[in-house]
């Protein structure tokens, strides 16, 4: 079964340096690695049940052990431009990580299982598998499940080193 300790805190913004300067001061982190443009295309990845295509910026930091990630949508409708339209900015997702393919798939069914409903699922550009599951009625917005690649694994690697003094 997947680790079900949360790895990942993220937030959606319309402002990522506000976002950036306020997660730095309130949590500690030193530096952003930002990407820019990270494309979701319809091949790839559904929101709601259909394909989705839609691109944000990212940037990604530390504190501690715990990734922080900011995400800013950029075009196309998105679980994150639906999220800004219902909510406003702020905390989006914690994300959870399954050790491999087969855990990702018991991990997401043992969520519907549970009671969550997957709102959007795909690969992201650079192979890493996610689906974000919810139980909203019992006040739970966004839980990630995702499936990190070993390229994926070293660029974290990577992140979490640059926050070093």
């Amino acid at each position: 079964m997947a680790n079900q300790t949360p790895v990942q805190i993220a937030w959606v913004t319309r402002d990522m340096d506000a976002t950036e300067q306020a997660l730095s001061a309130l949590l500690g982190a030193r530096r952003w690695v930002r990407m820019p443009g990270v494309h979701f295309g319809p091949d790839s990845c559904r929101f709601r049940g259909r394909p989705a295509d839609f691109v944000a910026d990212v940037a990604l930091s530390y504190a501690g052990d715990t990734q922080l990630e900011i995400i800013a949508p950029v075009r196309g409708e998105s679980l994150y431009t639906e999220f800004l339209e219902r909510c406003g900015p702020g905390l989006h997702h914690v994300c959870r990580e399954a050790t491999d393919p087969a855990d990702f798939d018991a991990a997401v069914r043992d969520a519907e299982r549970h009671g969550a409903t997957v709102v959007a699922d795909g690969v992201m550009p650079g192979g890493m598998r996610f689906a974000y599951v919810t139980a909203e009625d019992a006040g739970v917005p966004y839980i990630e499940i995702a499936c990190l690649t070993d390229d994926i694994r070293t660029f974290f690697d990577y992140v979490k080193q640059e926050q070093q003094p």
